[in-house]
C-alpha cells in the first residue's frame, strides 16, 4: 500500500506540474498578461521555493503539522486562481504563497519514500512523476479549449496529491523524535556539493526554456520537436526503473559521470543543431542527466545531513529554486547560436566542484 500512495503521490504531483509549467503560461498570454508579467509571474515560485527552507533554519521545524498546513493551503491557493487571475498583483500574491507550500510538500515526501523504500524501489515509485507529467501534457493539450479548463485540470490535480499525501503520513519515521538533529545544517561544510547543484540547474537554463524555439529555428518541426520531448521523458522513466544496480555503486562516481554525460550533450546540440538523429541521442541522455542524477543527489544528500528534511528543502531550494531562476535568465539573455556551448560550461563548473568534495 505504501508503494501504490507513494506512486499516486508522485503521478498527480507531477501531473499538476506540468499544467502549471506547460499550459499556464499560455492560459495567461490568452487572457491578456503580457510576455514580461508572464515572465515575473513565473520567476515568484522558484524564489519561494530558495527562500522559504531559510526559515526552519532555526524558527521552524518541518513536522505533519507543517506538512498539513501546507498541503491544505496549497488546494486553497489553487481555488483562488479562479478569483485573482485576472489580476496581476494579486495572482502574484497567490503565486508566491503556493510555491512557499510546494516548497515543503515534495522534500516532505522524498524523506519518506527513501526511508521506507530505499535504493532499490525509490525510482520504480518516482517514474509515475514522469508518467504524470508526461500524460497530463498529451490530454490537456487536446482539451486546452479555454482558459478556465487549465484551472480545472490544476485543482483536480492538486486535491488528489493531498489525498495521497496524506495517506502517507502513517509512514513518515520521523513522527517521534529520536534520531533528529544534534548538528546544525551548514553549507559550508559541503560547499562544493551546493556549488554543483546550483551549477548544473543553470545549465538546464537553455533547455529547459529554449530547447523548443532553438529546434524549430535549426529547421525541426514544432511537432518533431513534441516527439523529442516525449522520447526523453520515456527514457527518464525507463532509467528511474533500472536505476537501482547503478545506486549501489560510489554515488560521488555516479553524479561524476551524470554531469559528463550532461556536458557532452549540450556540446552535441551546441553542434548539431539541425541534426534529427542526433537530436533524439542528445534526448537520450535525459536519463542521465536527469533521472540518475537527481536520484543519486537526493541518495547523496541523505547521507550528508542530519536534517534530512532540512536539507531536501534546501536542495530543492538551491537547485531548482534560487537555479532554476538564474539558469532561466541567463539563457535568456545568451540565447542564440551558442547558447548550448554556455550551457556545456555551466555544466563544467559543476563537474569540476565535484572533484573538490
Amino acid at each position: 500500500m505504501l508503494f501504490f500512495n507513494l506512486s499516486a503521490f508522485y503521478f498527480f504531483y507531477f501531473a499538476a506540474v506540468g499544467v502549471y509549467i506547460i499550459f499556464m503560461p499560455k492560459v495567461l498570454h490568452d487572457i491578456g498578461y503580457n510576455a514580461f508579467d508572464i515572465g515575473i509571474i513565473f520567476a515568484i515560485a522558484p524564489l519561494m521555493r530558495f527562500a522559504t527552507p531559510f526559515l526552519f533554519l532555526k524558527h521552524i521545524e518541518l513536522n505533519q503539522s507543517v506538512f498539513k498546513n501546507a498541503l491544505f493551503i496549497s488546494i486553497l491557493t489553487s481555488s483562488m486562481f479562479y478569483i485573482t487571475i485576472d489580476n496581476f498583483y494579486a495572482f502574484m500574491i497567490n503565486n508566491a504563497i503556493l510555491g512557499a507550500c510546494l516548497s515543503l510538500i515534495l522534500p516532505y515526501i522524498e524523506v519518506t519514500a527513501l526511508k521506507s523504500l530505499g535504493k532499490n524501489k525509490y525510482g520504480k515509485s518516482r517514474l509515475y512523476g514522469s508518467i504524470g507529467f508526461m500524460l497530463i501534457s498529451l490530454i490537456l493539450g487536446k482539451f486546452l479549449s479555454h482558459p478556465s479548463i487549465a484551472l480545472h485540470y490544476y485543482l483536480a490535480t492538486n486535491i488528489l496529491t493531498v489525498i495521497f499525501a496524506l495517506f502517507l503520513l502513517k509512514y513518515d519515521v520521523n513522527k517521534i523524535k529520536n534520531e533528529e538533529e544534534t548538528e546544525a545544517f551548514s553549507f559550508i561544510k559541503y560547499w562544493p556539493f551546493w556549488v554543483c547543484l546550483f551549477f548544473m540547474q543553470i545549465s538546464f537554463g537553455g533547455f529547459y526554456n529554449f530547447f523548443t524555439i532553438y529546434e524549430t529555428e535549426n529547421g525541426i518541426s514544432l511537432e518533431m520537436t513534441s516527439y523529442l520531448w516525449s522520447f526523453g521523458i520515456i527514457c527518464e522513466i525507463l532509467m528511474l526503473y533500472y536505476q537501482s544496480p547503478i545506486l549501489k555503486n560510489n554515488l560521488l562516481n555516479v553524479l561524476k559521470i551524470c554531469v559528463s554525460i550532461t556536458i557532452f550533450r549540450w556540446l552535441l546540440l551546441y553542434l548539431y543543431p539541425d541534426s534529427l538523429s542526433i537530436t533524439f541521442f542528445t534526448q537520450s541522455l535525459h536519463a542521465f542527466s536527469f533521472a540518475l542524477y537527481h536520484s543519486a543527489v537526493i541518495m547523496f544528500l541523505y547521507t550528508l545531513y542530519e536534517n534530512k528534511k532540512l536539507a531536501q528543502q534546501f536542495m530543492y531550494g538551491v537547485a531548482y529554486g534560487l537555479g532554476g531562476f538564474v539558469g532561466a535568465l541567463v539563457a535568456g539573455a545568451v540565447y542564440g547560436q551558442y547558447i548550448f556551448l554556455y550551457s556545456a560550461l555551466f555544466a563544467f563548473i559543476s563537474l569540476i566542484s565535484l572533484f573538490l568534495i
